[in-house]
């Protein structure tokens, strides 16, 4: 059988394809990594966070918020390791899917990581496509309350937006634009924690019930779907593109762009997870904005403070959509509309697509690289990573495929409400 990496390596080292050309400006440095790192994690999918908190409560839920971050950290620093060993002897990978026909071999390994990498792009495209139409119709509602536009028309509108920035260029090209993505992402935040506290501390504040669902089987599969969205929110799907942007040395610079990076993680995950849960606590929903403005009463939280938040969400997703691939446009536009199940879609793409690229193949390639002794202390924790986080990628995929079943059982086609 043919090896399918054959022809991408030669297009890679003659004609360079299209992919090549988007990442190969060598030209960035660390802060450049932390720009681009930032945008690909710290995105609006953070307003779900107090709905996963609702799955597990205070004290399981900080857990998990904390183990992820220390272990995604952990990962892309292996990552990024593996990838400059790489290099150093000569074969330079851009793609997962490359690093891993190299180190893996070319087999079904290959086509498994082909097949994650295009399922996290479609369905990062999805949400992001979701949850910018939801806040253009939660805007629009707020300004026209019996209007005649629906969650459908909007989410149309931003798929065309989408199409159009993708065709912007380079990789590198685009540092500035992330920067102002982090300064978005720590202005709607700031904003967020300030509404959900002036909410929580209202009179029309709703009470405040941090109980978890009664029967132990129900309980058990939200903790698994609350522990695949967390999974998606710290998922990052392009980081040898990203560090195919840097000028060499590389690894270096990847380390202070990680730390740049979880240095805003640490601003932004706690503050709107705690806020929110706290504010809201088994009620919030899986867009916060949907807790800050309910349907059956008045806004929680000042209108323009709402409407500046939302704002920024709106510019950073159009950001987020020039920094990762776009995949199966044609798709996108025809079901996305049709499906309005933000938070059970993040479940499914953490426990599908990144529990397997971002928690257990960065140990695995590592472990295969660098072939440390099966007694030492990095080779049981990469494996025990590994065990651990396949286990619950299992059981996450399995909890949030059932949710997405379950939910969809309440919806007709082209609804006008994004499930929770």
């Amino acid at each position: 059988m043919a090896d399918p990496t054959v022809g991408e390596e030669r297009r890679d080292h003659k004609d360079v394809d299209a992919g090549a050309a988007f990442v190969l400006q060598s030209k960035g440095e660390w802060w450049h990594a932390g720009f681009h790192l930032t945008t690909a994690i710290v995105g609006p999918t953070i307003l779900t966070l107090p709905y996963a908190f609702r799955g597990l409560g205070w004290e399981l839920g900080i857990f998990c918020l904390t183990t992820m971050g220390i272990v995604t950290f952990y990962s892309y620093l292996l990552m990024s390791k593996v990838l400059a060993q790489c290099e150093n002897a000569g074969r330079r990978h851009i793609r997962f899917r490359e690093l891993a026909a190299d180190v893996l071999g070319s087999g079904w390994m290959f086509y498994f990581v082909v097949f994650i990498q295009t399922g996290i792009n479609c369905g990062i495209g999805i949400g992001a496509i979701l949850l910018a139409g939801q806040c253009l119709e939660i805007l629009y509602s707020s300004i026209s309350p019996h209007g005649s536009l629906k969650l459908h028309d909007f989410i149309a509108m931003v798929t065309v937006v989408m199409i159009v920035l993708s065709q912007l260029p380079t990789f590198h090209s685009l540092r500035y634009i992330n920067l102002c993505s982090l300064f978005l992402s720590l202005g709607y935040t700031a904003l967020m924690v300030g509404a959900c506290i002036h909410a929580g501390m209202s009179a029309n504040a709703p009470a405040k019930d941090y109980s978890l669902e009664p029967k132990k089987s129900s309980r058990a599969f939200s903790a698994f779907t609350s522990i695949s969205i967390i999974a998606s929110i710290f998922g990052n799907g392009i980081l040898p593109e990203i560090q195919a942007t840097l000028a060499p040395p590389a690894s270096g610079k990847m380390l202070k762009g990680l730390c740049m990076c979880y240095g805003v993680i640490g601003l932004t995950f706690y503050s709107a997870a705690v806020s929110g849960y706290w504010a809201f606590g088994n009620k919030s929903s899986s867009n916060i904005f949907n807790s800050l403005l309910p349907d059956n009463g008045t806004s929680l939280a000042p209108t323009w403070v709402l409407a500046i938040a939302v704002i920024f969400v709106l510019l950073q997703l159009f950001a987020i959509g020039l920094v990762y691939s776009q995949v199966a446009y044609e798709i996108m536009e025809k079901k996305s509309a049709m499906l309005p199940f933000f938070g059970d879609i993040n479940g499914v793409v953490g426990a599908i697509g990144f529990i397997p690229l971002d928690f257990v193949l960065p140990m695995l390639l590592y472990n295969m690289t660098y072939k440390p002794p099966k007694s030492s202390f990095t080779y049981l924790v990469n494996t025990t990573i590994m065990v651990v986080f396949t286990g619950a990628g299992i059981m996450g995929a399995f909890s949030s495929i059932r949710k997405l079943v379950l939910d969809a059982r309440q919806f007709k086609l082209f609804g006008n409400e994004v499930v929770d």
